[in-house]
């Protein structure tokens, strides 16, 4: 993991992860003989400045979509995830679902509901619903890349609970991708261990705490 001074936007976090992985690349490319080819997925919509990192890599850019849709005039296409909601508190993830049919519960001990498999039920079908209508907004205007062997750079601009990262990061593992990458800028320091069995590699630039 890397330390850098305080990042000015995410424009600025996009470069500063860009140069750490750059050079963990070429540090693979060196150990192990073989140039991995990367891709980058990111986590619209505040993930895409920060995916920019795909031109400084030089590199194709593609889109795994949660919450709001930002659009790049670059190579595109989608995985759509999405947050499952806490009924009392629409911020709070209970979990997160894929397009792909993944889904992710957080551990159900922090919650506390009435009729919890009820609510389940409705935030569950609330989230799939809206992977759907992204899906079929956007599938038709977005490039195919084939994902098989390449290296899949995983970016948002950060990471809080996890939920949401970690459900992409499964889904891409379906793909047979050589290896997925959790990349960004900041995230909880208590966080890393957890993160660490979704992919292959963590990327962090910052581990604030308090975060």
């Amino acid at each position: 993991m890397s330390h850098t001074p305080l990042l000015a936007d995410r424009t600025h976090a996009g470069e500063e992860l860009a140069r750490v992985i750059s050079d963990v690349l070429t540090q693979q490319t060196i150990d192990s003989g073989v140039k991995p080819v990367p891709i980058v997925y990111a986590l619209p919509r505040e993930g895409v400045p920060v995916a920019a990192i795909a031109r400084l890599l030089n590199c194709p850019l593609t889109i795994i979509v949660a919450k709001k849709i930002s659009f790049l005039n670059c190579p595109l296409t989608i995985i759509v995830a999405k947050k499952i909601s806490y009924p009392e508190n629409p911020e709070l993830a209970i979990g997160a679902v894929t397009s792909f049919g993944n889904v992710l519960w957080a551990d159900q001990k922090l919650f506390r509901l009435k009729n919890d498999a009820r609510w389940r039920e409705v935030a569950l079908n609330k989230a799939i619903n809206l992977t759907k209508s992204l899906e079929a907004l956007l599938i038709p205007a977005c490039l195919q890349m084939n994902p098989e062997d390449a290296t899949l750079i995983l970016v948002d601009d950060g990471i809080a609970t996890g939920m949401t990262i970690a459900v992409a990061a499964t889904a891409l593992k379906t793909l047979s991708p050589a290896a997925v990458w959790l990349c960004t800028p900041v995230a909880p320091q208590t966080l890393l261990p957890w993160l660490e069995q979704w992919g292959d590699r963590t990327i962090v630039l910052q581990t604030p705490e308090p975060f």
